[in-house]
């Protein structure tokens, strides 16, 4: 119990502070603390939908948001919810567990390195919003299986492929962030594979730490904590890969 709320409180700052994370390292360390992967995903899915309502809030009345370009990222996620939910139910759950860890240390690695590199490479594809269709049905396949992606890889995209201003790219991940989490949640909610009792700890923990963050933020160097962040999200997936 007090493993998860620690847990919660860690991540939790460190989303505070940099806005980033969450996912990337929650899943594996609840995989590490014991939880099998199909419940830490389902876990983690439930844990990151309560954390985005709130940032949604929160974003939305200090910003505003483009709910237009979450739409069409939504609408191209809802085949991918529709065929995780389709494999959920029918392919094997010891076959699910081996090869989930496997998918995500790949994703781990994927996330990293473009968070890593982000900026620095120019995508040579014509900057066009109909791909915003097929990157919501790539990262909303990824995320129903990982729980992992969205934010890193959509900012990524949003950035080089649709050309969306930075300042707005935030509360696109954020709204279309919680649609996805929320539906795909819902498919491990449907099997039983939700570990309600670790989310509650969970979120006891991450809440003091999110505000902690939040208020301390200011008195680090954001950039080089991200990368600090990146490069240890970029070992956990090479010790997922490697260590199983």
């Amino acid at each position: 119990m007090f493993a998860y709320i620690f847990l919660g409180f860690l991540v939790g700052t460190l989303v505070g502070l940099t806005g980033m994370g969450g996912g990337a390292l929650m899943t594996p360390a609840l995989i590490f603390l014991g939880v099998e992967p199909v419940i830490a995903i389902g876990t983690d899915l439930l844990y990151a939908t309560v954390t985005r309502i709130f940032g949604v809030f929160f974003h939305h009345r200090n910003n505003g948001l483009r709910f237009d370009l979450a739409l069409r990222l939504f609408v191209g996620s809802l085949p991918a919810i529709l065929l995780g939910g389709f494999l959920l139910r029918n392919l094997d759950k010891a076959l699910l567990n081996e090869y989930l860890t496997l998918l995500l240390g790949s994703v781990l690695l994927i996330t990293s390195t473009l968070s890593l590199i982000r900026g620095e490479i120019k995508v040579p594809i014509r900057p066009r919003r109909e791909y915003l269709y097929l990157l919501g049905f790539v990262v909303g396949l990824t995320v129903q299986f990982t729980s992992v992606g969205a934010g890193v890889i959509v900012s990524f995209a949003l950035m080089n492929l649709a050309r969306v201003n930075p300042r707005e790219v935030v509360g696109v991940t954020i709204v279309y962030g919680l649609a996805l989490s929320s539906f795909s949640f819902l498919n491990y909610a449907l099997l039983g594979r939700v570990g309600y009792y670790i989310a509650l700890f969970l979120a006891l923990g991450t809440i003091p730490g999110v505000y902690l963050g939040t208020h301390i933020n200011m008195r680090v160097n954001k950039e080089r904590l991200k990368r600090m962040i990146n490069i240890t999200i970029l070992l956990i997936g090479l010790l997922l890969l490697f260590g199983r």
